[in-house]
């Protein structure tokens, strides 16, 4: 089934305790399209400068990523993040952030995206995000969203306004209990399902993501990892995988998201083993198999009846 994905196509430049790096490819389209692109053929929709290379673009395509929505404004910059990873990973300071050709994106869809089964939203301004919503033709089966506390913080009515068109809401620990003001999670997944989602995925990093409806919950753990070198993209990464799993075989059912967090916890823990995209090029079946069957070890034990008393 057809994968359309929004989302910057940018530059990062990354320093972590393992190591620090010049500009090199980033962006939460890229992330979502390179991890899904092992289980659909994703069409992005994003905007680059003219300082953007050739190569980057061939490399997306060589992932089987449709650029025919990747516009190009040659007299203009790239997306561009410069950011600093505290010793524990999970903190981080923002040291540059330039919007450059992001600050006036107009989302353009290509008549060949038109008709899209599964639309993923990258994490952009909610009114950007609504506006693709909006353009295509027909509504996609099911649209999954990301975003952030940044428009949490500064633009919340546009947010909600963006979450009640969607289907999937994908956001963190920290972003769950801002936007629903609950501290627990089973609270907080209540009050924003609440708000127009079916379902809800709450990413905790390290300890693993959550899985809601109103009726049921699933938990995944995290996989244990001898080293992280970069925590940057993985929560798109998982988005990718999550989306990009759906889209293989169009099940939308629970029993299916289910199989789809573990397939995006897996393409996430890929990710966080080298720099930037690094790690998501040229990953083989063979691999990312061996690595979901890692989770369902972490997780499977036998038991008898008699265990349980």
């Amino acid at each position: 089934m057809s994968l359309v994905v929004v989302g910057s196509v940018a530059f990062d430049a990354i320093e972590t305790p393992f190591g620090k790096t010049d500009k090199i490819l980033g962006g939460a389209g890229t992330f979502i399209s390179l991890a899904s692109s092992y289980f659909a053929e994703p069409k992005i929709i994003s905007v680059v400068g003219g300082d953007f290379p050739e190569q980057y673009i061939k490399l997306l395509e060589k992932h089987n990523v449709n650029t025919e929505g990747l516009q190009i404004k040659k007299q203009e910059k790239t997306f561009f993040w410069k950011g600093i990873y505290h010793n524990d990973m999970n903190s981080r300071d923002t040291i540059v952030t330039e919007l450059n050709v992001l600050e006036n994106f107009n989302p353009i869809i290509p008549d060949s995206y038109q008709g899209a089964d599964f639309l993923m939203l990258g994490n952009l301004s909610p009114v950007v995000q609504r506006q693709v919503i909006k353009r295509f033709k027909k509504r996609p089966k099911i649209i999954a969203m990301d975003t952030m506390n940044f428009w949490m913080n500064n633009s919340p009515d546009e947010l909600l306004k963006t979450i009640e068109l969607t289907d999937v809401l994908i956001i963190n620990d920290e972003e769950a209990r801002q936007l629903s003001k609950e501290y627990s999670l089973v609270k907080a997944a209540k009050k924003i399902l609440a708000l127009g989602p079916k379902y809800l995925v709450i990413k905790k990093g390290e300890h693993g993501a959550l899985l809601f409806d109103k009726k049921e919950v699933f938990f995944a753990p995290a996989l244990p990892l001898e080293d992280i070198f970069d925590p940057t993209g993985a929560g798109d990464t998982f988005a990718g995988g999550f989306i990009g799993y759906l889209a293989k075989n169009s099940d939308i059912s629970f029993e299916n998201m289910k199989r789809a967090v573990i397939y995006g916890s897996a393409m996430a823990s890929f990710c966080v083993e080298k720099f930037g995209t690094e790690k998501l090029i040229g990953l083989s079946q063979k691999e990312i198999t061996q690595r979901v069957m890692e989770f369902i070890d972490l997780v499977q034990f036998n038991y008898k009846l008699r265990d349980l008393f």
